[in-house]
């Protein structure tokens, strides 16, 4: 993220000009900061230290099928059959190595 900021940081000024001061612009940035990047990450990791490994790789591989359906929701973004089916097979793969795998049997002391 930082080799994008600093690639990015230029035009970003150019583009944005006297507007980059704007108080409403930096809470909105800060919003978006925050919501997209630091939460989400924060979450996960406590789910990773709560959750069993194959339970919490099934959620992440869902995360795609969840920001679909947000982005059909909230923004009316559609998606084609063929982004559907990719994103269920993802999903259906993650679900069949769960199964598959086997759990270890506790050592007996």
């Amino acid at each position: 993220m930082v080799v994008a900021t600093v690639v990015l940081l230029p035009s970003g000024i150019v583009a944005g000009g006297s507007h980059l001061g704007d108080p409403g612009l930096l809470a909105s940035g800060l919003a978006v900061a925050l919501l997209s990047s630091a939460i989400p990450y924060s979450l996960e990791l406590e789910a990773l230290r709560r959750l069993p490994k194959g339970t919490f790789g099934v959620l992440m591989s869902m995360e795609p099928a969840v920001a679909a359906l947000v982005g059909l929701v909230a923004l009316g973004q559609d998606l084609s059959a063929e982004e559907v089916v990719a994103i269920g097979l993802v999903v259906a793969a993650s679900a069949g190595a769960l199964s598959a795998a086997r759990t270890p049997s506790p050592v007996e002391a």
